[in-house]
Parts: structure tokens; C-alpha cells; sequence
């Protein structure tokens, strides 16, 4: 019979990685993340793509999905409360437990961060991996130099609920507006009384007429990247979908600050008259 100090050692042996497969499969893993996968005891999988499990099915003969505790009408929090507790079961008996999820695990990835800090708390060993976001294809795709005017992000439906200080001189990033307004958690298509709304709150800050994208990148190598060019007026008859983000280029030019300007060129001068 174990005595508890054996029970708790052995307990404590279990550890958690969250990784990311990337946004094309098979394509942008990293060395480490599959090294990761091979070396684990169990691999839960996190995507609705059935080509994910299969690939990860490849680098591991144990991979469950979890998938299953999403159903229709279901509010995500609770799936998503499910696949934290799937995922920490085999962590508590000692096991190496490695969660795979599609792009980056910590780019709008809730279980990921929730199953991390609680297996910490817990005491057990909990990290995450880096990975290839949308966020990453966007840039590249949509060539922009995040550098040249910044990029403002947000999650459309808390950009809608929240008053926010938009600069229109810079890139607005939008994330998941096929979820735009739903309060309940249970949206798996979009709304397009949602989105009207959604065009409301942009037109405070664009004209209706300001060009836009809706990006969608490509998750394998067979796929195409869509990038459809709209008026902010058509997006609530646009198709959005579940992998869709909107991209607003800015609208107004940078305005130079002539005070910081003339105190960065004093500055310089003083510099210069020190050495």
C-alpha cells in the first residue's frame, strides 16, 4: 500500500505543456513543440480541423479529442471549464500531458491559460510554447509593418461593449467578429443584426465608405489565404466566419507633436555640446 508521501511525490511528477501546432498544419510547427508531442504521455487536441488530429495522430499514438465538449447552444465557458478539467485529470496521476492548439496557445486560447494557472497552483510543472498566430500570417500576408503606423487589437464584442480610445492613424485588428455581439457565449455562426450594430460602433470613428479587409488564413498547404476587400457599410452582408478576422487600415494621417519634436531636437543639441 502507498503511504501519502509516495501518493504525493508520484502526484506531483505530473506536468503540462500547452503548445501550438500553428495556423498551417504541419507546416509552422517548431522544433521544440514536436519534440514536446513525442515526449508526452497523452495529447489532447483543440481544433474543429479533423486534418489536426489526424497530423497530430502521427506524432503521437495516444491523442484524444477535445472536441466533444463543444455542442449546439452550449455557452463556451462551460466547454471550455470541461477541457480544463479533461486536460488536468491525467496531470494529477503523474502523467506528462501535453494540450495541442491550433495556431498559438496563448492568442485566444482560454482553456489554455486557465488549465496553466491552475496546474501551478496545483504545484505541478505548467508551461506554454510559443506558435505561429493568425496574428503572424496577417503581417504577411496583408504585408503590414506593425511598425510603420502601430496596430491596435481588441476582441470585437468587447470592443463593442466597452468605451475604448480608437487612433485611427494606426491599424485596428479585430478579432473574431463572426462572434460580434453575442452575449451568450453559444454563437457558432454570425449575426448579421450583430454586425449592423458592430458598423454603428465603427462609424463613430470611420466613414461608412473606409475600406477594410477580411482576412482568413490559410490552414494547410492545399488552401488559398482569403483576403476580401469591403466597405465598413457591407460588412453585415459579408461572409464571416469562424477563422475570419477584420483589419481596418488607418484612416487619418499621423500627426507630427511639435512640442515633443523641439524638446527631442534640444535635447540632441545638449548632447551634442557635452561631448
Amino acid at each position: 500500500m502507498e503511504t501519502t508521501a509516495l501518493r504525493s511525490k508520484k502526484k506531483m511528477t505530473g506536468r503540462l505543456t500547452c503548445v501550438g501546432a500553428g495556423i498551417s498544419i504541419g507546416a509552422h510547427i517548431s522544433p521544440i513543440t514536436r519534440t514536446t508531442i513525442q515526449s508526452a504521455d497523452i495529447v489532447f487536441a483543440a481544433s474543429s480541423d479533423s486534418l489536426f488530429e489526424a497530423w497530430l495522430s502521427e506524432l503521437h499514438p495516444n491523442v484524444k479529442s477535445l472536441q466533444k465538449y463543444y455542442a449546439s447552444g452550449k455557452s463556451r465557458k462551460s466547454t471550455y471549464s470541461e477541457m480544463v478539467d479533461a486536460i488536468l485529470e491525467p496531470v494529477r496521476s503523474g502523467k506528462h500531458v501535453v494540450a495541442a492548439f491550433y495556431g498559438h496557445p496563448g492568442v485566444f486560447v482560454n482553456p489554455s491559460h486557465k488549465a496553466v494557472q491552475r496546474a501551478k497552483n496545483e504545484g505541478f510543472d505548467a508551461k506554454m510554447l510559443p506558435a505561429i498566430s493568425a496574428e503572424d500570417c496577417l503581417y504577411a500576408d496583408l504585408g503590414i509593418d506593425p511598425g510603420k503606423y502601430g496596430c491596435q487589437h481588441f476582441e470585437t464584442t468587447q470592443f463593442m461593449l466597452y468605451h475604448r480610445t480608437i487612433d485611427t492613424s494606426a491599424y485596428l485588428i479585430l478579432w473574431q467578429p463572426m462572434a460580434a455581439g453575442d452575449l451568450t457565449h453559444t454563437q457558432l455562426t454570425s449575426n448579421s443584426h450583430y454586425l449592423e450594430v458592430l458598423t454603428e460602433v465603427l462609424e463613430d470613428f470611420y466613414s461608412g465608405e473606409h475600406v477594410v479587409f477580411l482576412y482568413k488564413a490559410a490552414t494547410n498547404v492545399l488552401q488559398q489565404t482569403k483576403i476580401n476587400e469591403v466597405r465598413i457599410n457591407e460588412i453585415p452582408a459579408s461572409e464571416i466566419c469562424m477563422q475570419t478576422t477584420l483589419v481596418i487600415p488607418p484612416y487619418t494621417t499621423l500627426k507630427l507633436n511639435e512640442k515633443i519634436k523641439a524638446k527631442l531636437e534640444s535635447a540632441r543639441k545638449k548632447e551634442i555640446n557635452i561631448i
